[in-house]
């Protein structure tokens, strides 16, 4: 029986060849966009869900009140982890990770490479596997580094990397004690290599502040503590141990740091990466319900066609339920080779969409997870897309089919009809989306920065660059390879650091304001291209007070309460009894740190008297961008000759700020097309059919003095008619979506009516080209053939 079955499934494929093609590039086009999506899902749901010991594993929080509102953060105090461990008896271990980037040197090979200072307690923790190396012991020694493969094939090429020797900056010598497994894709550690913390104490990076909130902290509950009870015991850890009395403690899950890292203002998750996962899932089912509907469409136009074999297999005794399970074979059958299309496209696609998504994701060939996960996929949408039609064709009475009297129902409301409203509806609630999404982005990307961003580059402070600064600064000047040079905290586009104890007179006590700080060494404002609006720039040669000097931006003027603010007094601690008097000589027009989709924050920048880590040099506009590097390559080999010349253009570092937003518009663009393109082919098929089927009314129409305008105005004005209906459905859903989409976002766009106008056209105008070309065909054809049988 079955084998009979694919006989006349296959028969029935290679006799409607045009009905087959459709069918299977539909499903197979549906179910590789799906897959896509779906591997790209699981990805992101499987971050950092490979450790062993992830059901303990937190992420340690702190939370308080600024401004009326509440902030969650995930950078804590150095000492808090050594706290934890000795005073805190539900937790096992605990690690600390803080970033450093130095200069590894193998003879004559020179690396700047990425790593963290972290406890010996991290590789128990968490499960990156050692190749060599025993993990309870590679970071014990002061002097021990545990690298990658990656790194360990970069310094030493084949040779086994463990026990040799690297060269660090220029003054200190590590042995490599482990070599460590490549990270995989899915986490959100990213090194090349761990240094104990010890060193970094060593080298006096370590501190005992409760106050400086500037690296990460990791904790192992022990088992059987609860999350709840965690917090409850770790709370008051900042207000047990300082003077800071308003700062509580908690804890995060591994489980949650991916997808939830947004906290509302009772403190608990609202969100995060889970709402752009929810949304590419409901794309995801959508691609695949149209694609399921296409093949439910063609399969029901085609009645007429089978009516007469469900008619005499009924007569010679074949139940209803063995009639439904052959359609629905066939509906199997078919999915099954437009699943094999579909990993053949998906594997094709996969290099592109990788760039797109910046992922690493592959087809895992070799898993029986991955193929029972692929067979169940084909079951489920040959099912899905076979249970109507199974059921449809199933119902046909003998009687009326072998009399010739049954003739396929055009009521007014169908189930077809339905079903091409449904698609139609997802099809334009993803156009909209993605007009929207496009706006958004277009409208941060086109908001002021508040400062200059052409020719603007910045050099990382490496080696003796922060000793020979002032040499260097110079002859960048005199050499013609830069128009102005500042020294500061961190680059322009980044914030590196805040701080909320500063006070001035007026300040409210009572309240915790938190600022955004920049430190510079002076020419600021020439170099940025910062717009100043009362006072002048930082300039210590000309007036030496200015090392305590301070320029703020409009938001903290405002913020504190300033009429006049040049000359206004603003003091700052330097521990419990001892407070730095800064003078205010400027203020600039605010300008973008952080986020160009949120407010500009209350900064504060101070003088020389502050720590720095970034050169910023203003390419000389005389001289081509080539010319000037090559200069400011001959300074900086000069001065700091064992380090390579690594700079980043501020205009490049700024566009990184759009990469989620551009890769979910590019991603939303894509699969709206796709979507499109999807659903044209079933209006492409059901178009042929309805033609096909009403060939000798258009015969006659013709016949009688039907124009081929009016003929094919006939056959397309139905199919319209759908998508307009489908249309009014679709604009509430995508506005309802995209208004909560947009509320993310401080600084957003409001929704035009043009949006939808511009998708009716276009969703009318392709399917109007999509059903004007059979409707076209059929009102050109020769009216003569077509009656020729009457």
């Amino acid at each position: 029986m079955l084998k009979n079955y694919l006989k006349i499934t296959w028969r029935n494929l290679r006799r409607h060849k045009a009905f087959s093609l459709i069918n299977i590039s539909g499903l197979a086009i549906g179910m590789a966009s799906s897959a896509l999506i779906l591997l790209w899902i699981q990805n992101e749901v499987s971050y950092d869900q490979f450790h062993a010991k992830k059901d303990r594993l937190y992420s340690v929080y702190n939370r308080s009140v600024f401004d009326g509102k509440l902030w969650c953060w995930n950078t804590t105090p150095k000492v808090m982890a050594k706290t934890l461990k000795q005073d805190y008896p539900q937790i096992e271990e605990v690690a600390r990770t803080s970033n450093n980037n130095f200069l590894f040197t193998i003879n004559d090979k020179h690396l700047n490479v990425p790593g963290y200072f972290t406890d010996p307690g991290f590789l128990t923790m968490f499960s990156f596997p050692l190749v060599s190396g025993n993990k309870n012991t590679a970071l014990n020694n002061i002097k021990d580094i545990v690298i990658t493969q990656k790194l360990a094939k970069k310094l030493f090429g084949n040779d086994n990397a463990m026990g040799k020797t690297i060269k660090i900056d220029s003054n200190a010598y590590f042995t490599v004690s482990a070599v460590m497994q490549d990270l995989p894709n899915n986490t959100q550690f990213k090194f090349e290599y761990l240094m104990p913390w010890s060193y970094l104490k060593k080298i006096g990076g370590d501190d005992t502040g409760w106050g400086n909130n500037s690296i990460q902290t990791w904790a192992l509950l022990k088992p059987g503590v609860t999350e709840a009870e965690a917090n409850k015991s770790i709370v008051n850890i900042t207000r047990s141990h300082s003077e800071i009395k308003d700062i509580d403690v908690f804890v995060h899950p591994s489980g949650k740091w991916r997808l939830y890292s947004k906290f509302d203002q009772k403190g608990k998750i609202s969100g995060g990466r889970i709402e752009t996962i929810r949304i590419f899932s409901m794309i995801a089912a959508f691609i695949l319900i149209i694609a399921c509907i296409n093949f439910m469409n063609l399969s029901t136009a085609r009645s007429e066609k089978r009516a007469r074999e469900v008619g005499i297999r009924k007569v010679v005794g074949a139940l209803r339920g063995s009639l439904i399970s052959q359609f629905l074979g066939e509906s199997i059958f078919i999915a099954l080779i437009a699943g094999l299309i579909a990993i053949v496209i998906v594997q094709l696609s996969l290099s592109g969409f990788n760039r797109l998504t910046d992922k690493q994701l592959y087809i895992p060939y070799s898993s029986p997870w991955f193929w029972f996960t692929a067979l169940s996929f084909i079951l489920f949408t040959g099912l899905i897309s076979g249970s109507y039609p199974a059921l449809y064709l199933s119902s046909f009475r003998p009687v009326s089919v072998l009399k010739g009297t049954f003739k396929a129902v055009n009521a007014l409301i169908t189930p077809r009809k339905l079903l091409v409203v449904v698609q139609f509806t997802f099809a334009v609630v993803l156009i909209v989306c993605t007009i929207i999404i496009r706006q958004q982005l277009q409208y941060a990307q086109d908001r002021e920065t508040g400062y200059k961003k052409d020719n603007l580059v910045y050099v990382m402070m490496t080696g003796n660059v922060e000793k020979q600064y002032a040499l260097i600064k110079n002859d960048l000047l005199a050499s013609g390879a830069a128009a102005a040079v500042s020294k500061t905290s961190a680059p322009i586009t980044q914030g590196w650091s805040d701080s909320w104890d500063f006070i001035w007179d007026g300040k409210d006590m009572s309240k915790k304001i938190d600022f955004n700080m920049f430190n510079t060494d002076g020419d600021l404002v020439k170099t940025m291209g910062l717009k100043l609006i009362a006072g002048r720039d930082i300039d210590v040669k000309t007036y030496p007070t200015d090392s305590v000097a301070m320029i703020l931006n409009e938001t903290a003027v405002k913020t504190m309460g300033f009429k006049n603010p040049v000359g206004q007094i603003i003091k700052r601690p330097n521990d419990a009894t001892h407070f730095t008097n800064w003078h205010v000589i400027g203020v600039v027009k605010d300008f973008i740190l952080q986020s160009p989709y949120e407010p500009v924050k209350a900064m504060i920048i101070q003088g020389p008297k502050s720590w720095f880590n970034v050169i910023h040099f203003k390419l000389n506009g005389a001289h081509t961008t080539a010319e000037n590097l090559k200069l400011a390559e001959k300074v900086f080999k000069k001065y700091n000759p064992d380090y390579p010349f690594e700079y980043n253009f501020i205009d490049q570092d700024y566009a990184k700020k759009f990469g989620d937003e551009q890769r979910i518009g590019t991603l939303a663009s894509l699969f709206a097309g796709l979507t499109i393109i999807i659903s044209c082919l079933g209006l492409f098929g059901l178009a042929a059919y309805m033609a096909q089927n009403r060939i000798k009314e258009i015969g006659v129409r013709k016949v009688l003095g039907a124009s081929v305008a009016g003929v094919t105005t006939l056959l397309s004005k139905d199919f319209l008619k759908l998508v307009m209906i489908a249309f009014a459905i679709a604009m509430p859903i995508a506005w309802w979506a995209m208004y909560k989409w947009l509320q993310g976002y401080s600084y957003r766009i409001s929704i035009s009516i043009w949006v939808f106008v511009l998708a009716a056209l276009i969703t009318i105008i392709i399917s109007l080209i999509t059903v004007s070309f059979q409707a076209i065909k059929a009102a050109l054809a020769n009216p003569v053939k077509s009656l020729r049988s009457e």
